[in-house]
């Protein structure tokens, strides 16, 4: 016996009548839907196609319908709008459907979004030779985030326009992402955290705890500015910390603020199933209290030495650097039983971006241009949580959850 399939396509029907878009418009209301479509059943007509969506309480109903011959559907459709106060609008079309281009989505997120920032969206995706099918509103708090489906076009000119948009403009931020179901399929999301998940640079706290602050930053600057790679930063400024007691790491403890968003962030993905992991070029000590203070799944950092409650200015074990990340990233995924095109990576810096380029999709947060023009999509507001709006999650999803964990939604402290 062979199993049923739908792989021959959809079932085909005689045309012996007329094909037409038809649009309901009006105040919503309950009903409205139900209505027309009983109106529509009434008919025979076959229902090619139907959408929907309310705008601040106005409904827009939209149906593709093949309408037999002889039939009074379309002066019913009249008369129904009419009785509901209701407009019905139709026009007739070809029984041919316009096949599906190559479809992206565009997430377009910032503090504020203007009319002229969503114009340079929209024209960066026209000019791409694409073609805006649909737009979503995700979030209008902590920041704006509207979903752009965008069908046609080139990938590659559709993600150098959005990029050089969102460049000339400091309100935008835009992610580019090929629909379809490997998007909507990431589970493992793997986090650096000094400026990432967390505001601070760990090792900084460390240092002026030590009364070696300015001598720290001076090593980062040269750092920053390609003269010490990632290893020979951090071997010096932990020798800056030799022969000071282990209570600096404790009071260094207390100064950790979590970026704005963050514990959303964390929790939202939990509640979806996803598997979270921390990897940082800082320190274990403060990896391995994150991971129990946010639930994480996976959490490694470098091994401070510290003998007899004194710190040696050593790291022992591997050193947690950009390599070693990405190396991080891949057995990670592995353990878990997820695919690499289903991860996630987030961060900063120089240090992150073979990790951002390993996984599925590479988020630099609040990052310098070399990252950020390295990554797959950039996200510059200082809320960690709005990258999931880059993954698909709405802003009433993350209240969904937090009113079935707290009662309500959770506010953020200000920025």
């Amino acid at each position: 016996m062979t199993e049923p399939t739908a792989a021959s396509g959809p079932v085909e029907r005689n045309h012996d009548g007329q094909a037409f878009l038809v649009w309901v418009t009006g105040q919503d209301r309950p009903g409205i839907t139900a209505g027309v479509l009983e109106v529509v059943a009434r008919s025979d007509a076959w229902v090619q196609d139907i959408e929907q969506l309310t705008l601040r309480g106005r409904i827009i109903l939209g149906l593709a319908l093949d309408v037999p011959s002889g039939t009074d559907l379309l002066k019913d459709l009249l008369w129904f709008g009419w009785k509901n106060d209701l407009d019905v609008d139709f026009r007739a079309v070809s029984h041919e459907s316009t096949p599906r281009a190559i479809g992206h989505v565009v997430t377009v997120l910032g503090r504020e979004l203007s009319a002229g920032s969503l114009r340079a969206a929209a024209q960066a995706v026209t000019d791409s030779g694409g073609n805006i099918d649909r737009v979503v509103r995700l979030a209008k708090y902590p920041v704006f985030s509207y979903e752009l489906i965008v069908r046609g076009g080139d990938t590659d000119v559709l993600r150098t326009n959005l990029m050089e948009a969102a460049a000339d403009d400091p309100h935008l931020d835009v992610a580019v992402q090929r629909e379809g179901l490997r998007r909507r399929a990431k589970r493992l999301v793997v986090l650096d955290v000094d400026s990432t998940l967390i505001q601070n640079e760990v090792i900084d706290l460390l240092a002026e705890e030590a009364g070696m602050g300015d001598a720290c930053r001076a090593i980062t600057e040269r750092a920053m500015a390609g003269e010490l790679d990632f290893r020979e930063a951090l071997v010096e400024r932990v020798g800056l910390l030799a022969g000071a007691s282990g209570a600096i790491i404790d009071r260094a403890r207390t100064r950790l603020a979590l970026t704005p968003g963050a514990r959303t962030f964390v929790r939202t993905l939990k509640s979806l199933g996803f598997r979270i992991a921390i990897v940082s070029g800082g320190f274990s000590v403060f990896t391995d209290d994150l991971r129990v203070e946010l639930g994480l799944d996976h959490a490694y950092g470098n091994e401070l030495e510290v003998v007899d409650g004194v710190i040696t200015g050593r790291v022992v074990g591997p050193v947690v650097d950009r390599a070693r990340k990405a190396e991080l990233l891949r057995s990670i995924a592995e353990a878990e039983g997820v695919p690499l095109d289903q991860t996630v990576a987030v961060g900063d810096g120089a240090n992150d971006l073979d990790m951002l380029a390993a996984a599925g999709l590479g988020i630099a947060f609040n990052a310098k241009s070399l990252v950020s023009d390295a990554a797959d999509t950039a996200v510059s507001v200082p809320y960690l949580d709005a990258i999931l709006f880059v993954l698909g999650v709405s802003r009433d999803d993350i209240e969904e959850a937090d009113t079935e964990a707290f009662g309500g939604p959770l506010q953020y402290p200000a920025v």
